[in-house]
């Protein structure tokens, strides 16, 4: 009988204890769930892109870094060495690639840089038809809206060839560059550095090309350098100050310092461009440089 009742007074301890682990066990995953209830209670509302800073450029001497036909591999690290620096730039891209570096086109807004539209796939506009051309502008503005929250403002023409039915269907500010370091035809860092360095002036928009890893190289003796002439770096909205450019037209550089200029190239494409075939007129006249 007393084996019988140490039976069931063990059953019963064992009972309890396991009654009171399931609790114990309970009130941690109750716990927990409260902890990430609480984290989802606290979570900061999703960031939003800075405005353009308000800087005179009429009072200091501005110059904008512009960067084609990303993102891609280097982009990042090219993001890494402005934030180090404390430059913004602005980012002229193509829909078809967005899409895989979204988190990098997110990031570019975050961080102060503008995003602008380079059409979807870096045709020669002037040879597309209206339909053709209000695809390559309309796809590449959702791609870069969905990515980073920002509805581009400016686009840029790949091999700056555009005209006026052109500019009519864009309907945006159309920016083109003063100074083209032609970094995607050399390749080399010393001389993307020395172009970037020494060719601007005041007001100038400087094109470079972040799919290059050369050119990525040479940013932060870019950079440097600028700094050390007295150029404040900015994007291309905070050059011209907020002033309402034209949809349509064609800017080279801040208005201040040159008349807009509308670019009509006639010549035949020419072979060697790394993403497409156009030929590449210049802000000043025809030119052989095929890779913008």
């Amino acid at each position: 009988m007393r084996i019988w009742n140490l039976i069931i007074l063990g059953g019963l301890l064992l009972f309890v204890a396991g009654c009171g682990g399931g609790a114990e066990k309970q009130a941690r995953t109750a716990g927990g769930n409260e902890a990430v209830g609480g984290q989802t209670r606290k979570a900061r509302p999703p960031a939003t892109p800075p405005p353009p800073r308000k800087i005179d450029c009429d009072r200091v001497k501005c110059v904008s870094l512009t960067f084609d036909d990303g993102p891609g591999p280097h982009t990042a690290r090219l993001l890494d060495t402005l934030k180090v620096r404390g430059v913004r730039a602005t980012f002229f891209m193509l829909g078809e690639v967005v899409q895989q570096h979204a988190g990098v086109v997110r990031r570019m807004a975050l961080e102060g840089h503008e995003v602008a539209n380079h059409t979807w796939s870096h045709p020669d506009l002037t040879g597309l038809s209206p339909k053709e051309v209000r695809s390559q502008i309309e796809r590449t503005q959702k791609a870069i809206r969905n990515a980073s929250g920002v509805a581009p403002t400016l686009m840029r023409p790949p091999y700056g060839a555009t005209n006026d039915e052109v500019g009519r269907l864009v309907g945006m500010p159309q920016i083109l560059w003063s100074v083209d370091t032609r970094d995607w035809q050399f390749r080399s860092v010393g001389r993307d550095a020395k172009v970037g360095i020494t060719k601007p002036e005041r007001g100038g928009i400087v094109l470079y090309h972040d799919v290059h890893k050369e050119s990525v190289d040479s940013i932060p003796k870019v950079v440097v350098g600028l700094k050390k002439r007295g150029f404040t770096l900015v994007t291309v909205t905070e050059m011209f100050r907020g002033e309402r450019l034209k949809p349509g037209e064609t800017y080279t550089e801040d208005p201040v310092e040159a008349e807009p200029l509308t670019a009509s190239p006639t010549a035949s494409p020419a072979p060697g461009s790394p993403t497409g075939t156009a030929p590449e007129p210049s802000p000043t006249g025809p030119s052989s440089n095929p890779g913008q």
